[in-house]
């Protein structure tokens, strides 16, 4: 192998709440090392209305941010760039104008990544860049959302992300820019609330060193250093007194704290309230700061590629031994689904290395995960577990994909119930769906006689399965009947079936 095959430059990017940060590494050989690091203001959480939707001016702001990213990124593989959008783009409604928008600045894909995937990633990011440690705890606080992990090594162990960042509860317990002692009692008590139903798994599961991440905990750590505290560690007595600081001035505008750039004050009150909160919650001792964060976590993931494949199959598996699939028969019909796949995916325009082959065999896993709740419209319980059950690996479009494939595995195929993409091409995603329905059909019958070889093949939007035996139909009686309302099915739906 040359030199030049050993080295390669990835990038990975987050398109956080309040800031979004990119980081450029070199991987030579086994080692990453990183080359730069690079960050924006956005404000992109201060931008959501009361309906959810971003005005243009964030959407402007988070668009000029990836236009500057993206000149850094020329020349880069698209294998080599991950990006990750965190909790604004999570809830806002208008999110697909965004993201449609910067895939013409930007030509990588945006994954929109749920809530605990972002804290899985970020134990990975915190994991990767400390030295090794038993047990530890890591917290990082957002602009809208902040994840609490517990893991050992590279596993994180117990997960959450909550609802309440510094931008959100700024907006909502400083809104007037007051510093108070009541604001900081409300929104202090409002985050110990949130934190209720989970803290005492926290405590009870115990950790031998908490981590904190991100610029909310940096910021925090500079202030305690500016306040004299050279070892820059929180600790319960130190929030408490910086708190007591805080309320010296009247309003938010008035802070002055060395160590406090101006671009963090606006959010810092409310970014202390919620530390000290999950301090009082979980009982902890002090704090160390962690340089690592998401954006390391997808870096370190990438570089380890086959890892995320590992994580992804061990999910399915799990889930699939958690609902109690039938794993023989998804065994065939997986094997079956990616037979037809191979015999079309050029017709279809679908690449060999595309993910879509990936997805239609966790798809066929994981088709009947919706039986452990009932086999009347199991297809839509499928769809429903799929969508909303925490799998760690994939984010939040992979997940509607595979809920899409469940969903149209069987019966009418209605497909104005279906959802855009942007990671995928709609097209792409009902090719899918065809081949998973036929690879279903021909294994209705759930028995261990082997099937015939069978050859599926598409002329125009005409779709034809044949087989060397000329007997095949005949000798499967309930297959051809199943074949002929699947025929029907595909009528109605404005496509051809022919067998």
């Amino acid at each position: 192998m040359t030199q030049a095959q050993e080295i390669r430059d990835v990038a990975a990017i987050d398109l956080g709440s309040n800031s979004f940060h990119m980081v450029v590494a070199r991987v030579v050989d086994q080692d990453l090392q990183l080359v730069s690091r690079h960050k924006q203001r956005v404000h992109l959480a201060s931008g959501l209305d009361a309906q959810k939707n971003l005005d243009n001016a964030a959407i402007e702001r988070g668009l000029e941010c990836l236009a500057m990213f993206a000149e850094r990124l020329q020349g880069f593989d698209v294998e080599n760039v991950r990006i990750a959008a965190t909790h604004t783009l999570r809830q806002a409604n208008n999110a697909h104008i965004f993201l449609q928008r910067a895939k013409e600045v930007l030509p990588f894909p945006i994954e929109v990544i749920p809530g605990v995937e972002e804290a899985r990633l970020i134990y990975l990011g915190v994991a990767h860049t400390q030295p090794e440690s038993d047990s530890k705890l890591v917290v990082d606080i957002g602009g809208g959302s902040t994840e609490m992990i517990i893991g050992k090594g590279f596993e994180p162990e117990l997960i959450n992300s909550k609802q309440m960042g510094c931008v959100s509860y700024t907006n909502r317990y400083f809104a007037n820019g007051k510093l108070s002692k009541k604001n900081f009692a409300q929104a202090t008590l409002a985050a110990e609330q949130r934190l209720e139903s989970i803290a005492s798994r926290y405590r009870k599961k115990g950790w031998d060193i908490a981590f904190g991440s991100s610029g909310t905990i940096k910021a925090i750590r500079e202030v305690f250093i500016g306040m004299g505290h050279d070892d820059g560690i929180v600790t319960s007595k130190r929030l408490d007194k910086l708190i007591e600081k805080l309320c010296e001035w009247q309003t938010i505008d008035e802070i002055e704290l060395d160590g406090l750039t101006q671009e963090r004050k606006p959010v810092f009150a409310a970014g202390v309230a919620i530390l000290s909160a999950i301090f009082k919650a979980l009982k902890i001792s002090e704090m160390h700061f962690s340089q690592g964060a998401l954006r390391e976590g997808l870096l370190f993931e990438m570089e380890d590629n086959f890892k995320r494949s590992d994580i992804r199959m061990r999910t399915t598996e799990n889930l699939a031994s958690k609902h109690l699939v039938d794993l023989e028969h998804a065994a065939r019909v997986k094997g079956q689904a990616q037979e037809f796949l191979q015999q079309v995916h050029q017709v279809l325009g679908i690449k060999r290395s595309s993910e879509l082959f990936d997805l239609l065999d966790w798809g066929a896993l994981l088709h009947e995960v919706g039986l452990s709740i009932s086999l009347q419209a199991f297809h839509r319980h499928s769809a429903y577990i799929l969508r909303h059950t925490y799998m760690p690996g994939f984010n939040q479009e992979q997940q509607r994909v595979l809920a899409m494939l469940v969903r149209f595995q069987r019966k009418a195929l209605k497909l104005h119930e279906m959802e855009e993409f942007s990671l995928f091409k709609k097209k792409d995603v009902i090719g899918l769906i065809r081949v998973l329905r036929l690879a279903i059909l021909v294994h209705g019958q759930r028995n261990d006689d082997p099937l015939p070889e069978l050859e599926l093949s598409i002329e125009g939007d005409t779709w034809t399965l044949t087989s060397k035996d000329e007997q095949w139909l005949q000798n499967n009686l309930l297959l051809h009947a199943d074949l002929m309302t699947e025929q029907q099915q595909w009528e109605n739906a404005g496509w051809a079936l022919n067998f």
